[in-house]
Order: C-alpha cells, then structure tokens, then sequence
C-alpha cells in the first residue's frame, strides 16, 4: 500500500498530464481517482508504467481512509487536488514575487 493516496499523473494516454490520487494499488495496476470523470467507486485502471507519482500525498485523515478501504466520496478527492493545485500556484506566485 506503498503509493495509495499519493498524487500522480498520467504519463499516456488521452487523459495524459491530468492530475489523480491513487486509490488503490494491484499488481502492476493502480487505480486513480480526480472525483471529477474518475470516481472513486469506479476508479480508472492504470499500469503503473503509465502514471508519474508525485512526491505529495493526501491529507493523514483520507490517506488513512484509502488505505483502510473506508468509503471515500468525490468531494474528498476533488478537495486534496484543489488543495495541491493551491499549493502548487502559492509557490509560483513566491517565486515570481522575488524575481
């Protein structure tokens, strides 16, 4: 349960560079969720060869949930992406500032 609840990427595909959280992993599948078109009672199913962890995971609450395989509805999903996507626009909008 190594990448549950971590964001990633899609590396191919035609929804190559939308961003996902890892609901749950099989094999050499794991199945992501954006709570949008994905999910999370009907995650999208991907090899792990074809999405770009990112080194962020979910907040310790829904991570726990994931892993436990806790009911997990799309507004949770939609909320840590939001949160991320944040994060991510706070930190280029510093980085501009000191430019």
């Amino acid at each position: 349960m190594g990448m549950t609840g971590q964001l990633a990427t899609s590396k191919a595909g035609h929804d190559k560079d939308t961003l996902y959280v890892i609901v749950a992993e099989e094999g050499d599948f794991v199945f992501v969720c954006d709570g949008r078109l994905k999910r999370p009672e009907k995650p999208k199913k991907k090899r792990r060869k074809h999405i770009q962890p990112i080194n962020c995971f979910v907040d310790e609450v829904l991570r726990k949930k994931l892993q436990g395989r806790e009911k997990v509805y799309a507004e949770e999903i939609r909320y840590a992406l939001k949160q991320y996507n944040a994060r991510i626009l706070h930190k280029e909008m510093e980085q501009d500032h000191f430019k």
